[in-house]
């Protein structure tokens, strides 16, 4: 058949009945229109005869079609929405590709609750937000697990905490989410949550470990996890969402705290002790920063930390003012090193320490909150 569109194939499409036949036009036919290879008045033509074949009894005619012209910028869109609300082998094409589609016609499809459908959307390029929170809410758990792996996909906050709302305990969803370019703050930690109890329910059903070490062992995991989940320069406000995160779900705790000191989260120490001071983050950052003896011990008290980690804290914020911070590749490590050997001044009596393991030194202090 001629590359191009003739009165033959016309007169082919209305004399001969077979669904073979009207698929082969139809091919033809959207693959010109498609391609922009068509006159105007052909195009007048190509469209209506397209209209024609989107209704046509044959799946394989609407196939056809939907396969040719799922790539066409300017489908017309009634066309498109008769293919995309058709059955699975004839939409899905449309769905993942089809721009003549709007993002009112795509949540509509979502509404449908057609699994393989949804699948499909998930996966289109550059979806926005608001299709991305129509899949979250009313996706099946492998659509929202598509989605989460498609990194064009525009997911907001709140999207992505009712993904782990719906779905928990879904593996799928979750490393989709790991593994997204960037998480807010308070997106990582419940997800920091989450994989800690799936590993804590392992390591108790599978290797015979004590319910209590093993909370031990995934408190130790989740704060040093948490620890550096704010983005370099990261505002109070970005803390802020994480602190009340942590609060709401009781993970806020001294270690913590004392962990976010000893790594030099400054920001995320001033938040916290603002929250649980119930004082306003400024007022908390003059008192904890105050050279005298007043101003640390009195918001201290406020926040009902423990009398026994005091020192600790009183330590690390005077490393803090006598460490100069310059940007450079070693600021990290000598700020953590200076903390270490004062805190180790403070507390001979815990025993030998190495310097770099905040883990040990962090779990030996939060101890004597018991004694």
């Amino acid at each position: 058949m001629a590359n191009q569109l003739t009165n033959a194939d016309v007169s082919r499409l209305l004399s001969d009945p077979s669904g073979e036949a009207r698929a082969e036009t139809a091919t033809k036919i959207a693959r010109q229109f498609g391609q922009q290879a068509l006159s105007p008045r052909e195009r007048e033509i190509a469209q209506e005869i397209i209209r024609i074949m989107a209704k046509d009894a044959e799946v394989r005619v609407r196939e056809a079609l939907s396969v040719q012209l799922k790539d066409c910028d300017d489908l017309p869109r009634d066309v498109a929405t008769t293919l995309a609300k058709d059955v699975g082998t004839v939409a899905l094409p449309l769905l993942q590709f089809s721009r003549a589609l709007s993002d009112t016609d795509l949540i509509e499809i979502v509404r449908s609750h057609d699994p393989e459908k949804q699948v499909a959307i998930a996966k289109r390029k550059s979806l926005s937000a608001h299709v991305s929170h129509s899949l979250v809410e009313d996706g099946a758990e492998t659509a929202v697990a598509t989605l989460m792996e498609n990194p064009e996909a525009e997911i907001g906050e709140s999207a992505l905490r009712t993904a782990l709302e719906r779905f928990p305990e879904s593996t799928a969803v979750a490393d989709g989410m790991v593994h997204r370019a960037a998480l807010p703050a308070t997106i990582a930690e419940r997800l920091v949550s989450l994989v800690s109890d799936a590993y804590k329910e392992y390591l108790v059903s599978h290797h015979e470990l004590a319910p209590e070490v093993a909370t031990d062992l995934m408190l130790q995991s989740r704060e040093r996890a948490t620890i550096g989940l704010l983005a370099p320069g990261a505002g109070d406000a970005e803390a802020e969402r994480l602190v009340n995160q942590l609060i709401t779900h009781d993970r806020l705790t001294p270690s913590l705290m004392l962990r976010a000191l000893c790594m030099g989260d400054i920001v995320l120490f001033e938040v916290a002790l603002a929250a649980l001071a119930g004082v306003a983050v400024t007022n908390a950052r003059a008192l904890v920063h105050d050279k005298g003896a007043l101003g640390l011990r009195a918001i201290y008290e406020r926040a009902k930390l423990p009398e026994s980690l005091y020192a600790a804290y009183r330590t690390a914020i005077d490393v803090i003012h006598e460490t100069e911070i310059d940007g450079g590749p070693d600021d990290g490590d000598r700020y953590r090193r200076r903390i270490m050997e004062r805190i180790l001044t403070q507390f001979e009596h815990l025993g030998p320490v190495c310097h770099d393991d905040v883990d040990y030194l962090v779990a030996k202090l939060t101890k004597l909150e018991t004694k």
